[in-house]
């Protein structure tokens, strides 16, 4: 039986990043992973979306400066981020090639609480690291095991995964689902010159943003054509038969009334499950359920010396809390201290314009009867925002009676950035009066942040 001092399963950004600072910090590291390299994030997430972002944005630009989109070959948008991702999964093959660090392809299964089966290999791990991250989760009006077996139901009704595999721009696309996936694959196919249509469950959009952006990030989309229908409960998809070649119909409720829209492709945008089956853990003592793996402040699972990072444990279902999630187990395991705070989680859509998030909204101020007040700053009032063209945006920030950010929210050109930095000066307990003190340099987007906070 192999022994290793830590055992990795799973190499997304919480497994591969982690592996690496484990190695760094003299442990030896096994890390197994049955798939490709990166994770979702890389393969059919992040990476591959924000390319997508990254082309739509480039039409959109050219249409606003002159007025005219430039003629999109979506082969070559595809074989552009087949290249890019390529290109990282060297990069990781190469970061888990380093020493310390033995790489293993192949399907992990618990066999123990502490040993790991991979193949005919057993492998014993004081410390295990599970990030085994996630999968699109299916709404209940499309069965699983039907979705699998149905070869004419898959073609016509995807996922995000294989939506960024297609080779053939559908010309109408409904989207079920109006979460973080949704918006932006919402965004990037209607700049593609798709007719989108977006039906969504819940009252407004992107319900970790404050519904203030929220609201005005939607706006934004229906003035560049996609539609929306708001509160609408999707009651089944009726994809086309073998024997004929109509359109695939989506049938929801929306304020008692029943809508049939038709579509080329519909996209389940509905979430995201943590992967915990099938990786053997019914031969353990490890609690867990569809749900997630609980764990606690340092990640660690109900066993000891099992570590949860990442999607797996459900907490949150980003690609940086999953690697920072990782340094925590690491450090716990090392016995280090840090000054990690994993409740202070920045976010971002990349739509466009693209809006970003951290810390409270003001509905969690309210309901949990925090005193705030309330600062705003507009992208119209900034030069550089008018230099660029930039015009549409907003920061919205809420500072609670200490004088401490309680949290910011902004949609506008690179707001990803602007929200980092407030999300730098939260983690510093940073107050008011100091960041007002900050110089910020001119002109640049960052002014905003500083207007915004003097008043």
């Amino acid at each position: 039986m192999d022994k290793t001092d830590l055992l990795i399963i799973g190499s997304g950004p919480g497994g591969y990043r982690t592996a690496s600072y484990a190695a760094k910090n003299g442990l030896h590291v096994t890390i197994i992973e049955k798939d490709q390299l990166g994770g979702t994030c890389l393969n059919a997430g992040c990476i591959p979306t924000k390319c997508l972002a990254h082309d739509a944005e480039v039409r959109i630009a050219a249409l606003s400066s002159f007025d005219t989109l430039p003629s999109l070959d979506f082969v070559k948008v595809m074989e552009r981020k087949n290249g890019v991702l390529s290109q990282l999964r060297e990069g990781i093959n190469t970061l888990l090639n380093q020493p310390n660090i033995n790489l293993i392809k192949g399907e992990a299964h618990f066999v123990s609480d502490h040993i790991v089966e991979v193949g005919d290999r057993k492998i014993e791990a004081k410390n295990i690291i599970i990030a085994t991250g996630s999968q699109a989760k299916l709404p209940p009006f499309i069965n699983r095991e039907d979705y699998l077996n149905n070869p004419t139901l898959k073609r016509s009704v995807v996922t995000s995964t294989e939506l960024l595999s297609i080779d053939k721009l559908p010309k109408r696309l409904i989207i079920i689902g109006a979460g973080v996936i949704g918006m932006e694959f919402a965004s990037a196919f209607a700049a593609f010159g798709c007719q989108v249509v977006v039906v969504e469950y819940m009252k407004e959009c992107l319900p970790m943003i404050d519904s203030d952006i929220a609201k005005r990030l939607r706006k934004m989309l229906e003035k560049r054509g996609v539609t929306f229908y708001m509160q609408s409960a999707v009651e089944k998809v009726i994809p086309p038969t073998e024997e004929d070649n109509v359109d695939t119909v989506v049938v929801f409720n929306k304020k008692d009334k029943e809508i049939k829209l038709e579509a080329d492709l519909v996209l389940i945008a509905t979430g995201r499950q943590p992967n915990v089956m099938d990786i053997g853990l019914d031969s353990t003592n490890i609690e867990y359920s569809l749900k997630g793996i609980p764990v606690d402040k340092n990640m660690e699972t109900n066993i000891n010396g099992v570590y949860a990072i990442g999607d797996v444990n459900a907490r949150q279902m980003l690609a940086h809390a999953a690697t920072f999630q990782g340094f925590r187990a690491v450090n716990h395991i090392l016995s280090k201290q840090d000054n990690i705070c994993l409740e202070i989680m920045p976010s971002a859509i990349f739509t466009y314009p693209e809006a970003a998030c951290v810390g409270k909204t003001e509905e969690q101020c309210k309901e949990a009867g925090i005193n705030y007040t309330i600062r705003k700053g507009f992208y119209r009032s900034n030069g550089k925002a008018l230099s660029m063209n930039e015009t549409e945006g907003m920061i919205k920030i809420l500072i609670g009676e200490d004088g401490l950010i309680l949290g910011g929210h902004a949609y506008g050109s690179h707001s990803a950035d602007l929200i980092q930095e407030l999300s730098a000066l939260m983690n510093r307990d940073t107050t008011l009066d100091e960041i007002c003190d900050i110089i910020h340099i001119h002109p640049t987007l960052s002014e905003i942040l500083q207007d915004t906070l003097i008043g």
